[in-house]
């Protein structure tokens, strides 16, 4: 399992336990990730540690002063 955090901008576009896909973005030295379709934006990756499968599933969503932050679990 790899778990990753995602910016998400407004509430209640995501929820707890739902299945989600993302799709891969490439910048010059790194990757990044947007919950389809366009619901939220992962950090920047670096190439050494590319996501290996587009689907996962939402396990908790976080408000605090910065925003909401959304946890998606992928099996890799």
């Amino acid at each position: 399992m790899r778990t990753m955090e995602f910016k998400m901008e407004r509430r209640g576009l995501l929820k707890e336990g739902e299945r989600v896909t993302v799709t891969e973005g490439v910048l010059p030295s790194n990757y990044y990730y947007t919950i389809d379709p366009s619901l939220a934006m992962s950090p920047n990756i670096p190439f050494r540690e590319r996501l290996m499968v587009k689907e996962g599933l939402v396990t908790g969503i976080i408000e605090n002063d910065r925003g909401f932050y959304v946890t998606v679990e992928f099996e890799e």
